[in-house]
Order: structure tokens, then sequence, then C-alpha cells
């Protein structure tokens, strides 16, 4: 990584963006985090000794406020990763519209108004944005309804905007994680039935780590990576596209 490179990570207080802002920084990046209120900005600018601002996935205008604000700390803005994001696990019948309009608020209307204060902020120096969907978007998972539609709709909106911006330099990506070992799924996690069925679902046989995400996010951010744009990478275990060999 370029250590010229300035990144900011909207969802700053998830455990993904968290691991990746630990292996940027060790690199020398300029990093910007953002959390959705005082209190938790002020405990990643203490973690990370980064700059900081309030982001809220609702709000364009905090969010359009935190870009500006990282434009003019650092000069320019080379990649952006869009963390911010939640789990609901509920059939169709059960799901109410509040949990419908809040998932799509927080995954994809929260990518939409990202990508837009991005693409405006590298306009003329290209840069790389990262965005993460899920494999729930590519295979049908039950429980899933509304959380998959949500990340399907970041996967429609991350070939359109690649295909939009790449004459401008600008690649937009996106990572597709299987089930990750983080806060957000800690219901799942901590119960050993479920946990054990969802292992059993990935090929690898275990859920993933958020450093392993990390690693593929930073890797997209990565200028060196330069003409990849328009791609879903699954972090996975093989949980959207191998069988897991049943156990003899």
């Amino acid at each position: 990584m370029n250590t010229s490179q300035t990144i900011v990570i909207f969802g700053g207080t998830s455990d993904i963006a968290r691991a990746t802002a630990h292996r940027l920084l060790s690199t020398g990046t300029n990093l910007f985090l953002t959390a959705r209120n005082e209190h938790a900005a002020e405990e990643l600018q203490r973690e990370f000794q980064c700059e900081t601002g309030i982001a809220i996935a609702a709000d364009s205008g905090t969010i359009d406020a935190c870009m500006k604000k990282a434009e003019e700390r650092f000069g320019s803005v080379d990649g952006v990763v869009n963390c911010m994001g939640s789990l609901l696990l509920k059939p169709a019948h059960i799901t109410s519209d509040s949990d419908w309009h809040d998932t799509l608020t927080t995954n994809l209307t929260s990518s939409f108004y990202i990508v837009r204060a991005a693409t405006k902020a590298m306009n003329k120096q290209g840069g790389s944005i990262v965005l993460i969907s899920s494999a729930a978007a590519s295979i049908g998972l039950a429980n899933h309804e509304a959380i998959a539609a949500a990340k399907a709709g970041i996967l429609g909106l991350m070939r359109s905007a690649a295909s939009t911006y790449a004459a401008r330099g600008v690649r937009v990506n996106a990572v597709a994680p299987g089930l990750i070992k983080s806060k957000l799924t800690r219901k799942i996690c901590e119960s050993e039935a479920s946990l054990a069925a969802s292992s059993q679902m990935h090929a690898i046989g275990r859920p993933g780590t958020p450093e392993e995400v990390a690693s593929v996010i930073t890797w997209l951010l990565d200028p060196e990576n330069k003409w990849i744009t328009g791609q879903t990478i699954g972090v996975d275990g093989g949980l959207s596209s191998v069988v897991p060999r049943p156990k003899l």
C-alpha cells in the first residue's frame, strides 16, 4: 500500500472495519474513520490515533460532511470502504415494515450515499471504493429475505458504478463474506447448535474472521490492483460456490 494513500472507512466500529484499519495503519496510510455518535468516534480516535467523524446511514449530509472533512485534512481521498451494515435473520412473514426499511437503509442506502460522495471526491485523481455484500446475495439462505435483498442491491449498485466511473479511474468492487465471527453474529456464534449448523454449510468448516475479510479489502484498495473493477470477491469459506463434502 502506498503510504501517501488516504482511506476513509465508514462504520468504523465494526470488527471488519477495525481489522482493516489496523492493516492500513501498519503501512502508514492516512486514515479517517466514522462512527454513528460522538462517544464512538472518540473511542476510535483513541484506539487508532486517527481522524474521525460522525456518519449516519440514513443521513447523506453526515456522509458528505465526513468525506469533505477527510479531503480538507489530507488533500484528497484515495480509497473508501463502507462497513456500515446490519444482520436481520427473519422470514418474510414476520419481518415488519420497520425491519425492512432499517435493513435497506443501513446496508443499501448507506452504500449509495457513500458511492455518490466518494465518486465526487475521486473525480479528478481516481481511487478505489469497496462495498460489503454477503454470500446471501447470490444463494438462497433461509430467513435472509430482507438482508439478502439489501446485499444483492449492493452488488447491482457496485457493478453499475464501476461502469459509470471506470473512465475516471475510480474502481468499485465488493467483498461478499459468509459467516464471520464478530459482534454482528454473536448470537449465532455463541450458540453451539447454530454455529455447528452454519459451519457445516461452509466447505472450509468454520466461520471466517474479520482479519480474513480485511485482507481482501486492503488488497482491493491497493493501487497496484488498479485493473480490477466491478468484481465481487467471495470471502466465505466456499459457502456461495462449493458444496461441502459429506462427513463419512
